[in-house]
């Protein structure tokens, strides 16, 4: 299945257009749209953009999401269900529902803003230096709070030992106690550090990290400042 191709399907038929009008203003063939639309054609970005544009999208861009974010990120058919509430609170909106083909821009657009989040990427000194789009379920990102989760960009090779390198990014979740066998981001006197969580009787914890060799250092619980829970590693293979 092609997404650019559902991208094109959806706006086609929310501006209530056929298959030959779209290809007429676009200069293709209905033979070659219907394929597109089908997924059994691939059709590159630029060309998509052509023809959404000939249907009356005026900015290829809306919301800070491209197409090729939506096409890489998002199951479209899995979206409908908030394309088709935001198509009808638009329409109920709308004192002439008539003029509901002529809306500027894309609906659907609009309805993925709920569906979709930039997570922000914090280098150490949690300066923004980056983002990541990613899916939003109930509101949440990967089960916590959107507006919660970020990248924590590694500053060193301290976790390379649990595969974590200099400049890889970690996904990180809202937490406040210590989880056994976990890596997670703490804060400390020379500032936030990822490291591997054991959790020791008489309430202590062993922080391990692991560079040219495994070092750990065992510390009272109270003592401890928990930033998150990292859940997941993103890293680059050159």
């Amino acid at each position: 299945m092609s997404r650019l191709g559902d991208l094109i399907k959806l706006e086609r038929t929310r501006r209530g257009l056929a298959h030959k009008d779209v290809a007429k203003k676009s200069g293709v063939s209905v033979g070659y749209l219907m394929e597109v639309e089908a997924g059994t054609r691939i059709i590159r970005d630029d060309q998509a953009r052509r023809i959404l544009k000939t249907m009356g999208m005026e900015k290829p861009l809306e919301s800070d999401f491209s197409l090729d974010d939506i096409a890489s990120t998002v199951d479209l058919q899995s979206a409908m269900p908030e394309i088709a509430k935001a198509r009808q609170k638009k329409a109920g909106d709308q004192q002439d529902k008539t003029e509901d083909v002529n809306i500027t821009g894309s609906i659907w657009l609009d309805a993925l803003s709920g569906v979709l989040q930039h997570v922000p990427i914090y280098n150490a000194v949690m300066n923004e230096v980056g983002s990541r789009l990613m899916p939003v379920k109930d509101g949440k990102v990967e089960g916590a709070p959107k507006d919660k989760v970020y990248y924590y960009k590694a500053p060193d090779d301290d976790m390379r030992g649990f595969r974590v390198h200099q400049g890889d990014l970690v996904l990180v979740v809202p937490a406040s106690t210590v989880q056994d066998d976990t890596m997670m981001l703490i804060q400390t006197p020379q500032g936030k550090m990822l490291r591997m969580m054991k959790l020791l009787p008489r309430y202590q914890v062993m922080l391990q990290k692991y560079d040219q060799a495994f070092e750990s250092e065992i510390i009272n619980m109270t003592d401890l400042q928990i930033v998150g829970k990292c859940i997941r590693l993103e890293a680059d293979l050159v």
